[in-house]
């Protein structure tokens, strides 16, 4: 008997983490949620050959490693033609690199190595020397060194095993900085503090507890993100120290209320301050399954003689479960919540549909934020 299952599942399920009540309120330091106007990171990129590769390079159609393989070797002092050049042990590469703040020239840099071209893996290869760039085009650093892997590609034909990626890698310490690019703090006239999160309140907190801590209004907000400091005003014998001093002070966040779903996961993350109107939810399951067999009968074929045939019977069914409930009270918590969505056992994703609904009818008085 041959059987083809059909299922329409119109449930609603449910997953939600342990989350405990928290306060709205926490300390941390100024230089946990802020950072310094102009002290910044800058990405760097070039492009470069991996060479000694073990015949796993780049195939002869990647006519861009060909041509570079070539230049390379006519600044050597070889002349040789394109057209004949094997670059299976080749591979043709981009290079990238986070310049930090303040980096000074022979100042060292991590790289990573990825490939450009077909190669099918850069294990063992070492990248020759190259230029890394800037946004503006000039070159800030060179790299050179062997990869180190995060995985390996092991076997031929159809019997292989790869482990993570074997066309990417990096090279610790492997780019070296050849242009200054620090910034003199020494000209400032104002630090500026960006916040990650930009908030009023809490940018007001910090020019709150800067101004505390100098005895004088040497802070102003200027917007939801930035706070200005004059230094000027603060009469700090240096702008790394007054920046020192700034970071290191405390005060309290007020965290907002908010929702982060992801529908792709099913990962939910609900702050500890989220507060929910009075409101009641129902929640229930229908499922549908439609079943068809096929089982053997004896019928005559057009000549009268008994032949066996397959026969199809279809089957429904319907089940509907009873309709579970749920209320929380005006000021309910999601501790609360996630204990009464357990309650009438929910499961999986359903948490996406029923918060949505809550924050249709206006229930729930916080952000949400489907990713």
């Amino acid at each position: 008997m041959i059987g083809y299952f059909v299922a329409i599942n119109l449930a609603l399920s449910v997953l939600t983490p342990s989350v405990a009540a928290a306060d709205t309120n926490r300390q941390v330091l100024v230089r946990d949620i802020t950072s310094i106007e102009g002290v910044r990171d800058n990405m760097l990129v070039g492009y470069g050959l991996v060479t000694g590769l073990n015949r796993t390079g780049d195939s002869q159609q990647t006519f861009l490693t060909v041509q570079t393989l070539a230049n390379a070797m006519q600044k050597m002092g070889v002349l040789i033609q394109p057209s004949v050049v094997i670059v299976k042990n080749v591979a043709a590469v981009f290079i990238t690199a986070s310049l930090p703040p303040f980096a000074r020239p022979g100042a060292k840099l991590d790289v990573t190595v990825s490939s450009v071209g077909d190669a099918k893996s850069l294990e063992g290869g070492v990248l020759l020397m190259s230029a890394l760039h800037g946004p503006d085009g000039q070159v800030y650093a060179e790299a050179q060194g062997p990869l180190v892997l995060g995985g390996y590609l092991a076997g031929n034909g159809q019997n292989n095993r790869e482990v993570n990626s074997t066309t990417v890698g990096s090279i610790p310490n492997g780019g070296i900085v050849e242009r200054d690019t620090a910034v003199d703090l020494h000209d400032f006239k104002t630090v500026s503090l960006l916040l990650h999160n930009p908030d009023f309140t809490t940018a007001k907190s910090i020019a709150d507890v800067v101004n505390q801590d100098f005895h004088r209004p040497v802070a102003t907000v200027l917007d939801s993100r930035r706070v200005d400091i004059s230094v000027a005003e603060a009469s700090s014998p240096s702008v790394p120290l007054l920046i020192s001093r700034v970071q290191n002070l405390m005060l309290s966040v007020h965290t907002p209320a908010k929702i982060v779903i992801n529908e792709r996961t099913g990962t939910i993350v609900l702050g500890g301050d989220v507060k929910l109107s009075p409101v009641s939810v129902i929640h229930g399951t229908l499922s549908i399954q439609v079943v068809t067999d096929y089982g053997a009968a004896i019928v005559p074929d057009n000549k009268g003689r008994p032949q066996t045939v397959l026969v199809p019977q279809t089957n429904l069914n319907v089940n509907d479960g009873p309709a579970q409930s749920m209320r929380l009270d005006d000021g309910a918590n999601v501790e609360e919540l996630v204990n009464g969505l357990h309650a009438i056992g929910t499961t999986a994703h359903d948490v996406v549909a029923i918060l949505q609904a809550i924050k249709a009818e206006g229930g729930l008085q916080a952000d949400l934020e489907v990713q």
